[in-house]
Formats: C-alpha cells, structure tokens, sequence
C-alpha cells in the first residue's frame, strides 16, 4: 500500500467519526485491458457516550465516465461491530473501475444499541485517482 502521502477524507455525523485513507494498487490494476483497482482503509470512532453497532453499508461507486454502482449490505469485511464510547474500528477493503480514476461516498446504517434507535453515518465522499488520469478528481 502507499505511504503517509495518501490521501485522507473525513466526515463526523453525531457522534461517529468515519475517516478514509486511499491507495491505488498498481501491482492489481492492468490499465491496457482498462482495470484499476484501489483499496481504501476505513476509520470509525464512536466519539460519543452511547454503545453504537454497524448493521449495513451502502456504497455509491461512480466511474470516470459517470457509471454509478450501488453496493449494498450486511456490516463491513464480514462483520457488524460494536463500538463502545471511546471505541474505534477498522478494516480495509477495495474497489476495481474499468475507468482510471472515480469516487465512492456512502451511508453506514448504524443503532444505539441500548436504545436501539436507528441512525445512519456519513461515509465522506472521496476521489479515487491513478497516475493514468491526466486530470486527477482531488
């Protein structure tokens, strides 16, 4: 993955901070056959004083050419965590795009797990740029 240099977007919405860190992989992108692939690396903190848990995630994936995926489902990377005051998790994930630079932005649909109010999270919209696009997003 790429250094400190990688861009970083972050978003707070109540009392859940997401941050988002970025990095093209060009040992898994192959531009000629127009496949470009990114991971990004995802921050949540519960900054709050209330014991919240994310149930779902919905991702809108928007090409170069203006082709919008919706990816919608179950917790992140196979899990639905719990985050207590204080608490913060991560994980990393990836996206490919037949176009060498796009943007991703989304919603995790999240509860109070005490109350068990229903609540959705800002995912900041972020640019995913490779060395091939001559003008980059960001």
């Amino acid at each position: 993955m790429a250094d400190a240099r990688s861009p970083v977007w972050t978003a707070v919405t109540g009392d859940v901070r997401v941050t988002v860190r970025t990095y093209y992989l060009a040992d898994q992108s192959e531009p000629a056959r127009s496949h470009y692939a990114w991971a990004y690396r995802v921050s949540i903190a519960n900054e709050g004083r209330r014991t919240v848990q994310l149930l779902k995630r919905t991702w809108l994936i928007t090409d170069a050419q203006g082709r919008t995926q919706r990816v919608h489902g179950d917790g992140v990377v196979g899990e639905r965590p719990v985050l207590d005051p204080g608490e913060s998790f991560e994980y990393t994930s990836g996206t490919p795009l037949a176009t060498p630079s796009g943007f991703m932005r989304g919603t995790y649909h999240m509860v109070a797990v005490e109350s068990g109010e229903a609540f959705d999270v800002e995912i900041p919209g972020f640019s995913l740029d490779s060395p091939f696009q001559p003008n980059a997003v960001h």
